[in-house]
């Protein structure tokens, strides 16, 4: 199964090591996603997201989510969920 996009950095908190993702698609907990930028790749799981500072294990289309992750993504990064 190809990868697929579930949305877009809107903002890094380099501090937290915080994206905050406007989805296009459900995200959970546990999920393996890459970040792309143009040559800056990563992969990383899901471990902790936040909707309005609440911990939640899932979001789904249309919402903003503050995932924390491990390496530094910048606005305009497009996020896709891996296999």
């Amino acid at each position: 199964m190809a990868d697929e996009i579930i949305g877009k950095v809107t903002h890094f908190y380099d501090k937290l090591g915080v994206a905050v993702v406007k989805l296009t698609d459900k995200l959970s907990t546990g999920d393996k996603i890459k970040v792309v930028k143009g040559d800056n790749e990563f992969t990383d799981v899901v471990v902790s997201m936040q909707i309005n500072q609440e911990s939640v294990s899932s979001a789904k289309a249309g919402e903003e989510v503050a995932v924390m992750i491990s390496k530094v993504a910048k606005e305009g990064s497009i996020v896709y969920k891996i296999d």
